[in-house]
Formats: structure tokens, sequence, C-alpha cells
């Protein structure tokens, strides 16, 4: 069980058998995981991968509270709670991009062959992790809802910055609020709120990659050697077909009626989406099951 508050229906967790468990990085942070599914490490001889989550920025690892509990049922599962965020240890340093992609490369060497899950500011910590450590380790990655450096660019987040700076818990608060479209309880919407004001405020700001330049995005997806999924909403859908024309190889997934934590929203079609992905990387005697709208190229 999570230590904490959990995401909205703690005894849900509970009824998944989803477990508490910490690793320790090399630069001695205590980084809290969730883990969900049958024990042991993953054999890279045709069972399915590890499912390795990677939540955004200043989100508990819990938000993926839905795909710990569903996909938890018949695969392993796992969610980092980054170094600040959820109930991993406030560190007073490390909180730029080098160091959490050496923070997702410590998380993901606990499984063999995972397909790494990141959203938004999580995805970029994933493509900075290949960056400096490479793809051998991964079967697979998936990209949820954040800029991978294609066209068109999205707006500057230097408004959004200044707005912590003025007044943090109002911007939180509307920051949260603007990540659904389903209706959300008051309750979840605090828990996320709260969560994100664990971490200083010079951490938080800290970990927007602002001096990254647009094109180290692009070139380490465009350049990823083994199977890729983006899913996103309308707001990156651009993006998305231009990246499948430059990698058409790509599998594209388009919420067209989510919003930026598309996965709470929708969360059984974006099971269903990820489901299928992994059986096309690990092929399973089962039917694959029907999903909504995709681009295999």
């Amino acid at each position: 069980m999570a230590r904490g508050p959990a995401f909205r229906h703690p005894e849900r967790l509970m009824s998944a058998e989803i477990r508490s468990t910490d690793l320790v990085t090399s630069d001695g942070v205590r980084l809290h995981v969730l883990e969900a599914g049958p024990s042991g490490r993953a054999r890279a001889d045709g069972t399915a991968p590890v499912l390795a989550f990677v939540p955004g920025w200043s989100m508990p690892a819990a938000i993926w509270r839905s795909q710990l509990v569903q996909l938890g049922a018949s695969h392993r599962v796992a969610a980092l709670d980054p170094r600040g965020q959820g109930d991993s240890s406030i560190p007073a340093s490390g909180f730029d991009i080098d160091r959490r992609a050496d923070d997702v490369a410590e998380f993901v060497a606990r499984y063999e062959r995972p397909v790494l899950i990141g959203w938004s500011l999580g995805a970029l910590e994933a493509l900075h992790f290949i960056h400096r450590h490479g793809a051998d380790r991964l079967a697979g990655l998936v990209l949820v809802d954040s800029s991978v450096g294609e066209e068109p660019a999205p707006p500057p987040a230097g408004d959004f910055l200044e707005s912590l700076r003025r007044d943090r818990r109002a911007t939180l608060e509307q920051f949260v609020r603007d990540m659904f479209r389903s209706p959300r309880s008051d309750d979840e919407l605090a828990i996320l709120t709260d969560s994100a004001l664990r971490m200083p405020l010079d951490a938080s700001l800290a970990l927007f990659p602002g001096t990254m330049p647009r094109a180290h995005w692009r070139d380490i997806t465009r350049a990823f050697p083994k199977p890729l999924m983006y899913v996103v909403t309308e707001q990156f859908a651009a993006q998305a077909r231009n990246l499948l024309c430059q990698r058409p190889g790509t599998r594209v997934e388009i919420f067209e009626a989510a919003g930026h934590a598309l996965f709470v929203d929708e969360p059984d079609r974006f099971n269903r989406v990820l489901l299928a992905f992994i059986e096309d990387i690990v092929p399973h005697r089962a039917p694959r099951p029907s999903h909504g709208r995709s681009s295999d190229g």
C-alpha cells in the first residue's frame, strides 16, 4: 500500500496489492516507487515487459493509479516518484535535467526490458535518459502529451513561471484543474496541489530544462532505435503528424477530448492503446484488443 495520501481511491490501491518500495540513487537520495503485478524480474524470453511510468512536473507516481490498478492485474507495472515529488525525499540538489535523467536510469535499471512511459516533463526526462545512457535496456518508449521538438513550438513557459513566483498556490491550483477535462473531486484536486507544494519553489522552477534547444528533443526522438509511441492531446497533434512524417514507424494516438492528463481522463482507452503497443513488441496468443484511432506509418 502506498504511503501518504493515495490518489483519489486508496481502497482500490489496496485491493490491487500495490507495493510501496524505495531505491537509493547513486547520489544518496531515496526515491519512492509504486509497483503492482507479478513480483520478480520480467524475463527476456517472450513474456511481457515491465511498464515503467514517470509522471510530469511536480506530480506524484499515484497519478498513474488507473494504470497501476488495471494493468497491474496482468502485467508488472511500476511508477516513480521523482526526487522532490510524491513520497520521495526532497534533497538540496539534483533538480537539473542531467541528474533527473540519471534518476530515471537508476529506476529502469531495476527491471529487465521495461517499456518506459513518460508524461509531460517525464517524457523529456525519458528522452534525456536515452541521450545520456542509450536505449539498450529498453523494450520500447511511450511519450505522453509532451513537446518532442517538432513544429509547431509550444508557447513559452515564462508567464507560468512568473505566476508561480507571484502566487504559487493559486497558480498550482489552476494548473491542476486545467490538467483534466473530466470532472474531478475537490479532494482529488487538493491532494495533487498539496503534493506539488512539497517541493521548494526554486527546485520546482529548476526542473524546466529551458536551456536545452528544441532540436535536442527532436533528434533523440527521431533517432530512437526501438518501438516508439507518441500519445497526445490536440495541443501536440501537429507535432505528432510531423514526427510521423520524419519517423514513419512511430505509433501515434490522439486523444481529442481529453485534457493534459489524458490517462486519467480516459484511462480505459489509454490502457488499451498501451496494451496494443506492448503486444506489437512481444506478441501474445490472445487477440489484440480494439482501440482508438492510430497511425502506424
